[in-house]
């Protein structure tokens, strides 16, 4: 029977830090095995010369960063190149994620913070890496209720970087995907007083990604990873290693023996639209009704200028609600689109609908999610963008605050009056009655091409972008 407090792993120990140290051998992860994220590593190289030569920044009087923040979306790399950042420098790296402060027990959390800056004192020069940390570090006193336990631990830490001395060789970075939720005395100068964004890959931040993760992966000849860099614009590092793992899974089903360009093309539709499901079997109506659906979409994304290229047109179901799909895949990165490019995406999101309706007479419950992305598109054009000549050049749309803020504020009046939310309910509207009417227009002059793309649809099951464009073509 184990007493109170006995033995190493006893009660008494719950104070102490649940870092994960790792030494200087034990890092195996350097800038090399890091890709796509040039601009933050440029960021870091500073902090790795520190660790190496300290004194060299110490002699003019200069303090290195005390806090590093990375920040960016899930899956692009933040605790990886930490990580390289500790193997660069050769020093001891501890790890450890926001969550593991806070227990049930009060006062924990901050006995831990204590314990893991004293441990890492100890082992200068080195690196204190707390993962997730809005788990531990969300704006204090918000909401109805004020977690304690966590508050507490927070405090601490902010006393702890406040209280050590940079020139020793402790170096704290922490990463999160949510910094607007984080409390400001983190992000104040001499706290987190660095913030690097580790942003998705370019295509040729993409592409270097790809080369670092099929190393291990026997290519064949025609598997061009500059293909897939290009087909996969707005993919994380973690999509991008995903896309070769899958790849070399349906080789290795496929009896192959090298992986292949089909097999990463594959795996690029897995990652976008979700597994094939060849058990779900449609009627001969519904199958019909899908067809003329997908090349509806596929038609009009033909016919209007600046529309994503069309790569494949499928009536095999895919993922958990997909019964057919149209696979669009930009040629390039893009940053801005113009009010014409919304007006087209929208046009191109009803073509489905519309051509059920001219072949059927009636719409389906198949088109909600076009709707949905529709009416969404239009909303951010009246009430983000300024695209609405009734309401002019202004915004509506107040950045989302996180959930406790609003309920900090209820007395808060809304930003508009009831006036303008019917006017933004007409603008919207209107816009997408516009590009109805306009596809309306549109497929029924391609009625025949849609007909004869549908049957050979059918027949198919799946035909590509020049496929369909041939059909056009004809007529």
């Amino acid at each position: 029977m184990k007493r109170f407090g006995q033995g190493q792993s006893g009660f008494m120990t719950v104070g102490q830090s649940k870092a994960k140290i790792y030494a200087e051998k034990d890092t195996k992860v350097t800038f090399v095995d890091v890709a796509g994220v040039d601009e933050a590593k440029e960021e870091l190289r500073e902090v790795i010369e520190f660790l190496k030569t300290p004194e060299k920044f110490t002699r003019l009087g200069g303090k290195i960063p005390k806090g590093i923040l990375l920040v960016g979306p899930p899956g692009t790399g933040k605790t990886l190149l930490a990580r390289a950042v500790a193997g660069e420098a050769g020093v001891t790296f501890f790890s450890i994620s926001g969550s593991e402060f806070v227990e049930m027990f009060v006062g924990v959390g901050a006995a831990r913070v204590r314990d893991l800056f004293e441990q890492a004192k100890g082992k200068a020069p080195c690196i204190i890496f707390i993962d997730e940390l809005d788990a531990l570090g969300k704006a204090r006193g918000m909401g109805p209720v004020s977690h304690e336990e966590r508050e507490q631990t927070l405090n601490q830490l902010l006393v702890e970087m406040d209280g050590f001395d940079p020139r020793i060789g402790v170096i704290l970075m922490a990463a999160t995907n949510r910094p607007e939720i984080l409390d400001p005395a983190l992000l104040r100068a001499g706290r987190f007083d660095r913030q690097v964004l580790v942003d998705r890959p370019d295509k040729i931040g993409r592409l270097a990604i790809l080369r670092v993760h099929s190393k291990q992966v026997t290519l064949g000849p025609d598997a061009d990873l500059e293909v897939i860099a290009g087909m996969t614009p707005g993919f994380s590092g973690a999509d991008l290693a995903n896309i070769i793992n899958e790849g070399t899974l349906l080789a290795v089903r496929r009896n192959k023996e090298q992986v292949g360009l089909p097999e990463l093309q594959e795996a690029v539709e897995r990652v976008v639209a979700g597994l094939e499901k060849k058990n779900r079997v449609l009627n001969k109506m519904e199958k019909e009704r899908v067809a003329h659906h997908e090349v509806g979409h596929a038609l009009v994304a033909l016919s209007v200028p600046g529309t994503d290229p069309i790569q494949k047109i499928s009536i095999i179901p895919r993922g958990i609600a997909a019964l057919g799909y149209t696979l669009q895949l930009p040629t390039e990165d893009r940053f801005l689109m113009t009010k014409t490019e919304l007006e087209n995406k929208i046009a191109v999101l009803l073509g489905g609908r519309i051509a059920e309706e001219l072949i059927f007479g009636e719409a389906s419950t198949g088109a909600q999610n076009d709707l949905v992305k529709a009416t969404d598109i239009a909303k951010s054009m009246v009430k983000s963008y300024g695209m609405s000549d009734k309401l002019g050049t202004i915004t509506l749309d107040r950045e989302r605050q996180p959930l406790m803020m609003q309920i900090q504020a209820p007395q808060e009046k809304g930003d508009y009056s009831e006036e303008t939310a019917r006017e933004i309910d007409c603008e919207v509207r209107r816009i997408v009655d516009e590009q109805y009417e306009r596809v309306n227009r549109l497929l029924a002059e391609k009625k025949r091409a849609l007909v004869e793309g549908a049957k050979v649809l059918l027949d198919r099951e799946v035909i590509t972008g020049n496929d369909l464009k041939t059909i056009m073509d004809k007529y």
